[in-house]
Parts: C-alpha cells; sequence; structure tokens
C-alpha cells in the first residue's frame, strides 16, 4: 500500500464506508482473529500481505462485522474471496440509478427487490445490498457448493434470514429462465460475470495477480472455482447471453445490469443491448484507486 493510497480511496462513492485506510485497530475489535495478520509495511503503515488468501479472508471477516453487522461470515477454500471495496461501489451506484427514477430519493426497505446473478459463496452483494439499503434479494448460482455457502451464511446471521433466497440455476445454458419466477418482480438485476474463455486464460490471470503481488508462481492464492472465473465465450458471451435472454423478462425486472471488466467489450454490449430492443442503455465508470471498472445497465 503506497503513500497515496488515502487519495486513491477517495475515488471510491461517496457513501462507500472504504474510502479511508483501513484501521487496523478498529477492525481487530470487531475481529481479534485478525491480529495475527497485521504487519507493518515498508511505508510504516499497518497493514496484511494481500497475497494470503487467509489474511484477506480475514480482513473481509473484520469488515463485514464493523461495518455491515455481520457476526459469521466464511467461505469454502477455493472459492472467490471479493475485496469489499469494489463490491460496495457497485451496490451504491446501482441505489443511485433506482434513485435517479424515484425523484432523485434512493428507494430503501424490503419492497425493492434485487436478483443477484452468480452470487457465489460469499454472497457479498446482497449482504451489503441488505444492509446498506433494506432491500431483499434473491442469488442465485449453478454450483452447489456456493448455494451451501451462502445458505449457512445466511442462516448464522439472523439479520438476512427473511431478506435474502439463494436459488440454484440448474440448467447452465440460462441465467433468468428457472430462476425468475412467474409473476415475480425485481426492481433491478445485478451480475458480476465469469470474465475468462477457458480455464488456461483463468489460471493466467491468476498469475498475472501473483506476479503483480511478487507472489512465486507456485502460490496458488486467488480462490475460484472454474464457474465463478470462466465460461465458454468469456465475459462478452456470457453477457450475451444475458441481455438476449434478459427480453423475455423485460415485464418482470426493470433494470438489468452487470460489470464488464474490458472496456474493448462495450461496443459488442451495446450491439446486443440495442438488437434486444433496449430502450434506455446506461454505462457506470467506478474508480477503485488505479484501476477503473464499470456497469452497463439496460432496460426495456
Amino acid at each position: 500500500m503506497g503513500t497515496d493510497s488515502k487519495e486513491e480511496k477517495k475515488q471510491l462513492h461517496p457513501r462507500n464506508k472504504h474510502r479511508s485506510r483501513y484501521d487496523f485497530s478498529l477492525l481487530v475489535k470487531s475481529c481479534p482473529d485478525l491480529r495475527d495478520f497485521v504487519l507493518v509495511n515498508p511505508y510504516g503503515d499497518e497493514s496484511i500481505n494481500f497475497a494470503d488468501p487467509s489474511a484477506v479472508k480475514m480482513l473481509n471477516k473484520a469488515l463485514l462485522a464493523q461495518y455491515y453487522r455481520i457476526k459469521h461470515w466464511d467461505i469454502p477454500e477455493n472459492y472467490l474471496c471479493p475485496p469489499i471495496p469494489g463490491r460496495a461501489d457497485y451496490i451504491h451506484y446501482l441505489a443511485d440509478l433506482l434513485g435517479e427514477s424515484n425523484n432523485g430519493v434512493i428507494p430503501t426497505g424490503k419492497s425493492v427487490k434485487v436478483l443477484d446473478i452468480g452470487t457465489g459463496a460469499n454472497c457479498i452483494y446482497p449482504i451489503i445490498g441488505h444492509q446498506e439499503y433494506g432491500w431483499t434479494f434473491v442469488g442465485s448460482d449453478v454450483d452447489r457448493g456456493a448455494i451451501q455457502s451462502a445458505e449457512n451464511i445466511i442462516s448464522a446471521n439472523e439479520g438476512l434470514r427473511n431478506a435474502i433466497q439463494i436459488r440454484l440455476q440448474r440448467d447452465p445454458r440460462y441465467i433468468f429462465e428457472g430462476i425468475i419466477k412467474p409473476g415475480e418482480s425485481f426492481d433491478m438485476s445485478l451480475c458480476n460475470p465469469p470474465f475468462h474463455a477457458s480455464a488456461a486464460e483463468a489460471a493466467e490471470g491468476t498469475q498475472r495477480k501473483l506476479r503483480n503481488l511478487g507472489k512465486p508462481k507456485n502460490v496458488l492464492n486467488f480462490g475460484g472455482q472454474n464457474v465463478e472465473l470462466w465460461c465458454k465465450g468469456g465475459e462478452l458471451g456470457f453477457i450475451r447471453t444475458m441481455i438476449e435472454e434478459s427480453l423475455k423478462f423485460s415485464g418482470q425486472c426493470k433494470w438489468f445490469t452487470t460489470l464488464v471488466s474490458k472496456s474493448s467489450n462495450l461496443p459488442f454490449v451495446y450491439g446486443y443491448a440495442e438488437k434486444a430492443g433496449a430502450l434506455h442503455i446506461r454505462t457506470v465508470e467506478m474508480a477503485q484507486g488505479q484501476k477503473i471498472s464499470r456497469f452497463v445497465a439496460w432496460s426495456f
């Protein structure tokens, strides 16, 4: 963590609780087990080794306890351990999108229903969305292990039990089909799609992250099941399927949204949305440090 990290974090959404540097003394109070992972970096600041999956997981536990009132959170080995500040940004910008069509007032409470496609073992978007805005969620996934883990998190935290439902997508060819029930309606959907086109490409992405962190090649520190990291056709193929299928459910969901990791994919995404007949197409950019991410939203 460099000396400019304080400035970088100010690029997060104004309502994001993680804009200032991590206060490790505060976080250790919320999660005493984090103490074993805190070290002093070359700049003289308290930090953790972000290349150590156990340290990152413990940091997440502390952040969820301190800022989101989640006392019990865990994920099995080899599942994605998400960076919480970036996940929170997506939720806050989605709240702004809902507010724009509600006279500038962000709708809160359980009447706001959100669908999280590929919720994962960590269940992170429903947790943040419910704890920040009171929204209710349906989370879907094709992986039974992820489903079980998400359900374990929900059942272990009383405040989540009546707010989040998890549904298994039994046919991985579909995204909304089999998940959105007849007569059911959502204010929006969100998705963090698999972004690689093959297992080999996903492995190279992991090695690249390791090199950036100065770790040896044989350290497998970034979790992720195959379905979390890659799919046939990669990110673009997944989003194309999502957009084409969204037309069928256009009367049951006001806004469909997805993260798009590669800016070079944007023209194709716009083309698919236009071809599907979307009346409104929006891109919202989010800056997390030096990394720019974005989501595309479309509605019929």
